[in-house]
């Protein structure tokens, strides 16, 4: 594969903007990116060639959303990124944590990793991808931008440290509930450590309700304590009742559709057959919205 000189420009142009947004140091920075301080030195000033593998500018452009010949995705900010954006700010700004339970397809990814990018010493982290203990805290070191490597005592004491250091840290842990019990009794002791001055959001399904729940009536040690430290309740964003639901449904797929239909005739049929019930009764959310409109070529 051939990458465009494009292409890794746009790259190192998100990247300076998020490393903008960071207060950690240069070297720090790397580290999130899997380089060093000298290489991320030069490609900030320009050089693009023979300092990174192809692999590496792509996994970057990846991540921090950089398109040029596929789809690009528009941004709606709809009521659920709204909530998500001020319930984010507010644990950053207070270092308190929330605990979001709701429906799939309906942007709680999309939000939280452009927050991530987006404000001041935000992090965000993938449950799904970093289930066991051990892969959640070299995770969780590598996205504040510290060394992942070396014993797990050593790098949980780095990741409490440098949080404590930084003005405000937020972390965004996303698909929560995938995290095995070692893991998720991980978040109790860095909320200890760390209380007060860094700001923490969780984010699933149903499925992270189940396990909170199913632990805490089985009296299983860490479960009732890390709910209470996190506003002792799961908030939720989309109305249970099925109207109020519908209506909201509704809106959200017409606002994200909206920015990104080039045939805007074509709306009021997307957005039925979007909202149409499968054989469970569920409604479809944004993930149904964009494969309708890439099979419609609207």
């Amino acid at each position: 594969m051939n990458l465009t000189t494009e292409f890794k420009q746009l790259v190192i142009e998100e990247m300076k903007a998020v490393r903008s947004r960071y207060s950690g140091t240069d070297a720090a920075f790397a580290k999130q990116w899997d380089m060093n301080s000298s290489v991320w030195s030069r490609i900030k000033n320009g050089e693009l060639d023979g300092l990174l593998k192809d692999s590496q500018w792509l996994n970057i452009g990846r991540e921090l959303n950089v398109n040029i010949n596929n789809r690009k995705w528009n941004m709606a900010k709809t009521e659920v990124f709204e909530a998500i954006k001020a319930d984010v700010i507010f644990c950053q700004e207070n270092g308190k944590g929330i605990i979001l339970v709701d429906d799939c397809a309906i942007g709680k990814t999309f939000a939280g990793k452009y927050l991530s990018k987006t404000l001041n010493n935000c992090f965000y982290i993938d449950g799904s991808q970093c289930k066991t203990k051990s892969l959640f805290i070299r995770a969780f070191a590598k996205a504040i931008g510290i060394d992942s490597l070396g014993k797990i005592a050593e790098v949980k004491a780095n990741i409490k440290y440098y949080l404590k250091m930084l003005p405000q840290p937020m972390i965004i842990l996303d698909e929560a509930g995938d995290l095995e019990y070692t893991a998720f009794l991980e978040l109790k002791e860095f909320w200890n450590a760390t209380e007060g001055v860094c700001g923490w959001y969780l984010m699933g399904a149903d499925g992270l309700r189940s396990k909170i729940e199913r632990g805490i009536n089985s009296r299983k040690v860490g479960y009732r304590e890390l709910l209470s430290r996190y506003s002792d309740k799961f908030m939720k964003i989309i109305p249970t009742d099925r109207t109020e639901r519908l209506a909201f449904y509704r809106k959200m797929v017409s606002d994200v559709l909206s920015v990104n239909i080039t045939n805007k005739t074509k709306l009021p049929g997307l957005v039925n057959k979007c909202l149409a019930s499968d054989a469970s009764g569920d409604i479809g959310g944004l993930r149904r919205a964009e494969t309708l409109l890439i099979l419609e070529k609207a």
